[in-house]
């Protein structure tokens, strides 16, 4: 399956990632100066939801996508269904 995405979709995703990868090193900074536990975990956090969201919004454009192909023969529908299902359920 490849992944295509409108420019504003992209976008978002991108920004998400980013998101979470600046968390990420704040995550990593947080623990090299010996911050509390409780501000680490709670950064750690919203890092995991930035990545879950970016999962999910690529993976609803996949669907997007998967239910607009209306013309595929079956076969192929249910071999995307379980490929997309096998996704979401990576992510949960």
């Amino acid at each position: 399956m490849e992944l295509e995405m409108a420019a504003d979709e992209l976008k978002s995703v991108l920004n998400r990632l980013r998101r979470a990868q600046g968390q990420i090193a704040g995550v990593i900074k947080m623990i090299e100066e010996g911050r509390d536990c409780e501000d680490v975990v709670t950064q750690l956090a919203a890092a995991s939801r930035a990545l879950d969201r970016a999962g999910f919004a690529i993976i609803a454009t996949g669907l997007q996508h998967c239910m607009s192909e209306g013309g595929q023969p079956a076969e192929d529908r249910d071999e995307m269904r379980a490929r997309l299902e096998k996704l979401f359920l990576s992510l949960a």
